[in-house]
C-alpha cells in the first residue's frame, strides 16, 4: 500500500497560504466579492469624508474590519484543509495497519 494521495489538498493549502499572505499585505486579488465591495466602499466613504474636511475614522475601522474578516475566512479555510488532509493520512495509516495485522505473520 502506497502513500495517501494528498497532492490536491497540498496544492490547495499552498494556494490558501499565498492568499493569506496577500491579504496580510493588503492585496485585493484574494478577496471575494463581498469583501472587495466592503473595502472599496469604505475607501470611497473615507476619501469623501476627507474631501469634506471630516475625520475618516469610521471608514478606517470599516476597512480594517473587512481585512480582518478576509483573514479570518482564509485561516478557517486553511484549518479545514489541513484537518481534511490529516483525516486522509490517518485513514491510510489505519488501512495499512489493518492490512499488516491480518497477514500471515
Amino acid at each position: 500500500m502506497g502513500k495517501p494521495d494528498t497532492r490536491r489538498l497540498d496544492r490547495e493549502i499552498q494556494q490558501t497560504v499565498r492568499k493569506l499572505e496577500a491579504v496580510r499585505n493588503r492585496e485585493m486579488w484574494p478577496l471575494d466579492g463581498r469583501e472587495r465591495r466592503a473595502v472599496l466602499g469604505a475607501l470611497a466613504s473615507g476619501s469623501y469624508r476627507i474631501t469634506r474636511g471630516n475625520s475618516p475614522a469610521t471608514a478606517e475601522r470599516r476597512i480594517e474590519t473587512a481585512w480582518q474578516s478576509a483573514e479570518t475566512r482564509l485561516v478557517a479555510e486553511m484549518a479545514a484543509l489541513q484537518a481534511e488532509r490529516q483525516r486522509i493520512v490517518n485513514e491510510a495509516a489505519t488501512a495499512r495497519a489493518a492490512k499488516k495485522s491480518s497477514g500471515w505473520w
